[in-house]
């Protein structure tokens, strides 16, 4: 076993653990995956995975065999990355791993621009909280991540864009009406400081909390409710860019009436900023934020 494909037929088997979605994302039948799985098994000497209705389970030979696959694969990224650096032109595979708030709403208009310039540049994204993605950069799996909140990251890092936070109601015009509404406060889990951020806004502005409560996973989840008149809530700006225009938003402002904003940082190490395609990303991104700035965005 030693062509790079079945190096990847494991690793994607050990990440889905599921046949199906292994076939589906290798492009390949699942009658298919299965012959070559047996056949790779064969040629170690071993049974890799065991099926059952659950999925797929690893067993202790399996194991060891994906975890050399796995790094396997990585140390062939590398290397190409670091030949890529040689040339000219823009290779390479960039790894990007966001917040899911910057993924959903402004990374896609920059992504395109890259795209576009940089057609033959690879792209590898991942979306979730800023703690996961620190722990990507932190174990060498992500190039550059884009956390949200205050950072106190250590290596290179960006300041792309402070947005601020507004409470949004589809019938609450006014902070006095909150005192006598039966809406629910739609609220949303976050890993930073977020949610904290808010409890304490609250807690200054009124001294009691709201009579009902809606706690929801996920950022466009509290988003949609309120969007579709459910509840009230509190979203940052780049939330909003769909906002119905009868929407009602209020500015969040502090202790000294000035407005609550969140900070957006694009963070990573300085070995990963001296690659090419990461350059050129750098490059975009600042393009990007020019031109908004200038547009007024």
């Amino acid at each position: 076993m030693s062509t790079i494909s079945e190096l990847q037929l494991l690793t994607v088997l050990a990440q889905e653990m599921n046949m199906r979605k292994a076939a589906e994302r290798l492009f390949v039948t699942q009658p298919a995956l299965s012959q070559r799985l047996q056949t790779i098994e064969k040629e170690w000497g071993a049974k890799l995975f065991i099926r059952s209705q659950k999925g797929l389970a690893l067993t202790a030979a399996g194991e060891m065999v994906t975890k050399f696959a796995a790094e396997t694969i990585a140390k062939e990224e590398k290397v190409r990355e670091e030949m890529f650096a040689l040339e000219e032109e823009v290779h390479g595979t960039l790894k990007i791993a966001v917040a899911s708030i910057v993924g959903q709403n402004w990374l896609p208009s920059v992504l395109k621009r890259f795209v576009e310039k940089y057609p033959q540049a690879k792209i590898s994204l991942v979306t979730g909280w800023s703690s996961e993605i620190i722990k990507s950069i932190s174990t060498d799996h992500t190039h550059i991540g884009i956390i949200r909140g205050s950072s106190d990251w250590k290596g290179a890092k960006m300041h792309l864009f402070d947005d601020p936070l507004y409470f949004v109601d589809s019938e609450i015009s006014s902070f006095n009406q909150l005192y006598t509404t039966n809406r629910p406060f739609i609220q949303f889990k976050s890993d930073s400081n977020y949610y904290e951020e808010i409890q304490v806004w609250w807690h200054r502005q009124f001294q009691i909390p709201p009579k009902k409560t809606i706690v929801v996973d996920q950022i466009e989840t509290c988003k949609q409710l309120s969007f579709h008149g459910i509840g009230y809530s509190i979203l940052p700006a780049i939330a909003l860019k769909e906002a119905n225009q009868n929407l009602h938003k209020i500015p969040l402002c502090n202790e000294f009436n000035q407005p609550i904003k969140r900070e957006t940082w694009l963070i990573g190490y300085e070995a990963s900023f001296r690659l090419k395609q990461v350059q050129a990303f750098l490059d975009i991104v600042k393009e990007y934020i020019q031109d908004t700035s200038s547009n007024g965005d």
